[in-house]
């Protein structure tokens, strides 16, 4: 049986209709890449995107440019690149706030799901759980029993309501069933130096500010929020060996493109990723700082996203904690 004009019609208006994509991805890249991170010079997001880019562009042989644009919660990164063209050359290094921003904002100028393209999970950052050593609790338990027995009565500092570090406290608490009073500061370092003078009880916040004051015990750390414990701290207990609920964490770090993004370019950029995670230097680098790597594909990404913006919401509901 020959086949028809109307098939020979079809096939080449599929053909047509994939032509640009798939000239776009044999010309990728044509220019330079820019990465949008919502966090400012010198910060760890900003450290990761810089090394990953650099050593993208000596195999990609494109400059991989590094744009800073911190604010609103992620916003002000994330609406740039749901509005670039879907070529590849404009992506999101996706912080925390860019699940935690759909969770608790509403009216974002940009769909988190159906406006973005994952490329791929890259880690995510370990925080530790601690308080001062005059709080008398050398373990997570007696920490929860202490809480337990004076409900409303110990004091949580975090970096900004709505941080990581402050949503992540909120969940220990609802999982452990305390009660405390959260105050808020301007940064992780400010919390942390509220907790060294005594004034507030404990504190989760980012190992990398921490390790210093919990080396030189200056502080206690009872916990890690990372599924495994942490080289940096090889004795102190992951959360998940207590609470099950802590087995993955709530919050990670990812690239993503804008939605359209032709997918040859997408797989591209997701095994350059994967390629310069597992690099010794870059794992190296990464333990040093108490970064989890844990590299993902396209489709594994987009899941997790979903998976940390339900959790997140549900959260902000359990925590009683109010969309803006």
């Amino acid at each position: 049986m020959k086949p028809s004009i109307f098939s020979f019609a079809v096939v080449a208006g599929i053909a047509l209709a994939a032509a640009p994509g798939i000239a776009l991805a044999q010309h990728f890249p044509s220019k330079p890449i820019r990465v949008v991170v919502s966090t400012t010079v010198g910060s760890q997001p900003d450290m990761l995107a810089r090394m990953i880019g650099q050593k993208m562009s000596e195999s990609l042989g494109q400059p991989v440019v590094v744009d800073n644009r911190p604010g609103a919660q992620g916003v002000l990164a994330g609406t740039p690149v749901a509005r670039a063209a879907p070529d590849g050359h404009t992506l999101l290094y996706a912080l925390p706030n860019f699940a935690i921003s759909a969770a608790l904002q509403t009216g974002l100028p940009y769909d988190p799901i159906k406006d973005f393209a994952g490329i791929s999970q890259i880690g995510f950052t370990t925080n530790a759980l601690v308080v001062a050593p005059a709080l008398g609790v050398k373990s997570l338990n007696d920490f929860i029993a202490l809480a337990k027995g004076q409900p409303g009565k110990l004091i949580f500092g975090t970096s900004p309501t709505g941080s990581a570090a402050h949503l992540s406290g909120a969940r220990f608490n609802v999982v452990a069933g305390i009660k405390t009073v959260h105050v808020a500061f301007k940064g992780g370092p400010e919390a942390t130096i509220e907790v060294l003078a005594g004034r507030i009880h404990y504190h989760i916040g980012t190992l990398g500010v921490l390790l210093p004051f919990i080396k030189d015990g200056r502080l206690v750390a009872l916990a890690v929020t990372s599924p495994q414990r942490t080289p940096a701290l090889p004795d102190v207990p992951a959360l998940g060996e207590s609470l099950a609920e802590f087995k993955r964490p709530e919050t990670s770090h990812g690239w993503l493109a804008p939605a359209g993004t032709p997918r040859a370019i997408v797989d591209r950029i997701s095994k350059e990723i994967g390629r310069i995670l597992d690099l010794p230097d870059v794992l190296e680098r990464t333990q040093s700082i108490g970064y989890v790597v844990d590299a993902s594909t396209p489709e594994e990404y987009d899941k997790i996203l979903r998976a940390q913006i339900q959790t997140l919401t549900k959260l902000v509901q359990d925590a009683g904690l109010k969309p803006k």
